[in-house]
C-alpha cells in the first residue's frame, strides 16, 4: 500500500456511452491522485450545479415493534430517515449510503437534491451499520451480513412505502447506493426481484466495493500503520474529541463519522503525518459504532458485559478507545461469524466472507439489466481482479471513469448528468 492512503479522513453530459468495460477517456475531474480525490472530493467550481436546499423532511419510523432499548440508546428508538417530495405525482427513489454513514450524510445530500431537481420523490436511509440503524431496524443487531442486512433494508423501504402512499402520489420505484450502500443496494435489488414488493424501475451502483471484508482490510490496515498503539490514539483522541465537540451536540454521543473527519480536514488541516493518522481513524470510528452498538444490543460481551446496562450517565470513553484496537476482522470474528454459524452449522469463515462479496450474487447482476454501474478505474477499494469482474459483469451497463478515488467525484458535473440520465433515460437497458 502507498504510504499517502488518504481515503478516510458529479451539467454536460459525456458525447458518448463506453462500451462494455470501456474506461470513459473524454473526463475532466481535476485530480489526478485517487487518495487526494477520495478525501477533498469535487471542488466547487467543478461541482454540478445543485440547489442549496431543498424541502427535505426529517421522519421517524417505528420499525420494529416491541424491541426494549438500552437507555444508553435512548435517542435511537425510532429509525430516522429524510423525506424530499414532489408536489405531484413522480417515482420515488431511495438512497442508501457508504459504511456507518447516516441518511444525512454530504454525500447522499448531494444526490438527494441532484435527483429531487430532477423530480424524483426522493428517501434518504441511513446505512445498516450506522447505530440507529442498528438499534432501531436491524433484527439480529449484528450487521455485517450482506443478506440479512438486505432484508432488513427492504423491511424499512415496504414500511415507508405504506406511511407515504397515503401523503404521495408514487409512480415507481428506483434505488441508487454509493460505496458500500451500493454493494448492499445489489443484494436489495436481487431480493426485491423474488418479493416483487416495490419492483425497482432502476438501481444504480456508485463505486461499490466488490468484497466488503477485503476493503475493510484495506483500510484496517491503514489504521494500523499510523496508529500502532493505544497511546497514539489517546493523543488522536483527545484532538478530535475537541474538533468534535464543535461539530456535533454531546446528546448523540456515537454519531462518529468520516463526514466529521472530512470537515475538521478541510476546515483545519494537520501536518501531514497528523493528516494520515484522522484518515486512518476515520473508518475505525465507523467500525467503534458497529462493534460498541452490536455489543450493547446483542449482549455479545466483547466490550461490555454481557449483564451490564449502561446508561445515560456513564461514560463511554473506556470502551470506544478500548475498541480502537479491535479491527472489523475482529468484529466480523467475534460477533458476525459466531452468529452467522447458528442458523448454518458447520459454516467456515472463509465462506462467511465468500457471501458478503459482489460474485456470490455475479449470474444475477450479469442478467439484471435494470441495474448499472457508475466506479472508478483508480478506486482505492479495487483492485485490478475486482474492475475486471467489474467490467465483465456490467458490460454496457458500466460507467468507468478515469480517475476519482472511492467517490470522491460524486458531486462532479459529468457524475451528477449521468445519474439523472440514467434515472429518466426511458430507453431499454
Amino acid at each position: 500500500m502507498r504510504s499517502q492512503l488518504t481515503l478516510l479522513l458529479s451539467c454536460a453530459l459525456l458525447t458518448s456511452s463506453p462500451a462494455a468495460g470501456e474506461i470513459v477517456t473524454d473526463y475532466g475531474y481535476p485530480f489526478a491522485d485517487p487518495y487526494q480525490a477520495t478525501v477533498i472530493g469535487t471542488p466547487d467550481q467543478y461541482r454540478a450545479d445543485l440547489p442549496a436546499e431543498v424541502p427535505a423532511q426529517l421522519r421517524e419510523l417505528l420499525a420494529l415493534r416491541g424491541r426494549e432499548v438500552p437507555e444508553i440508546f435512548w435517542y435511537n428508538e425510532t429509525l430516522g430517515y429524510s423525506l424530499a417530495a414532489q408536489p405531484g405525482p413522480a417515482p420515488l427513489v431511495f438512497i442508501l449510503p457508504g459504511t456507518g454513514a447516516g441518511f444525512d450524510s454530504s454525500k447522499s445530500v448531494i444526490l438527494q437534491r441532484a435527483l429531487y431537481r430532477a423530480g424524483f420523490h426522493v428517501v434518504s436511509l441511513p446505512s445498516p451499520l450506522h447505530p440507529n440503524f442498528i438499534v432501531a431496524a436491524s433484527t439480529s443487531a449484528r450487521p455485517g451480513l450482506l443478506t440479512t442486512d438486505a432484508q432488513d433494508v427492504y423491511r424499512v423501504m415496504e414500511l415507508i412505502r405504506a406511511y407515504l402512499e397515503d401523503e404521495i402520489v408514487i409512480t415507481g420505484y428506483h434505488l441508487v447506493g454509493y460505496s458500500l450502500g451500493a454493494t448492499e443496494a445489489a443484494f436489495v435489488a436481487k431480493l426485491d426481484d423474488e418479493r416483487h414488493a416495490l419492483d425497482f424501475d432502476r438501481v444504480l451502483l456508485i463505486n461499490p466495493p466488490v468484497s466488503l471484508f477485503r476493503s475493510a482490510r484495506i483500510l484496517d490496515r491503514l489504521f494500523e500503520e499510523h496508529i500502532p498503539s493505544i497511546a497514539a490514539f489517546n493523543t488522536l483522541f483527545n484532538q478530535l474529541m475537541q474538533e468534535f465537540s464543535g461539530f456535533y451536540s454531546p446528546a448523540e454521543p456515537m454519531l462518529l463519522s468520516d463526514d466529521l473527519v472530512y470537515e475538521i480536514y478541510k476546515r483545519r488541516p494537520p501536518p501531514d503525518s497528523t493528516l494520515e493518522a484522522l484518515i486512518g481513524a476515520a473508518y475505525r470510528l465507523a467500525s467503534i459504532n458497529v462493534l460498541f452498538t452490536s455489543d450493547v444490543m446483542a449482549h455479545v460481551g466483547v466490550l461490555v458485559a454481557p449483564d451490564r446496562r449502561l446508561g445515560i450517565t456513564d461514560s463511554l470513553t473506556p470502551y470506544l478507545k478500548a475498541a480502537t484496537q479491535l479491527s472489523f476482522e475482529d468484529y466480523a470474528h467475534r460477533v458476525l461469524y459466531p452468529y452467522y454459524r447458528e442458523s448454518s452449522p458447520g459454516v467456515t469463515f472463509d465462506q462467511l466472507v465468500a457471501q458478503d462479496n459482489l460474485r456470490a450474487i455475479g449470474d444475477y447482476l450479469r442478467k439484471a439489466s435494470k441495474i448499472g454501474l457508475m466506479h472508478n478505474a483508480d478506486d482505492i477499494l479495487l483492485d485490478a481482479d475486482d474492475l475486471k469482474f467489474l467490467e465483465n459483469t456490467f458490460g454496457e451497463r458500466a460507467r468507468i471513469y478515469p480517475r476519482g478515488g472511492h467517490c470522491g467525484n460524486l458531486a462532479y458535473k459529468d457524475n451528477i448528468a449521468y445519474l439523472i440520465e440514467f434515472f429518466t433515460d426511458r430507453g431499454d437497458r
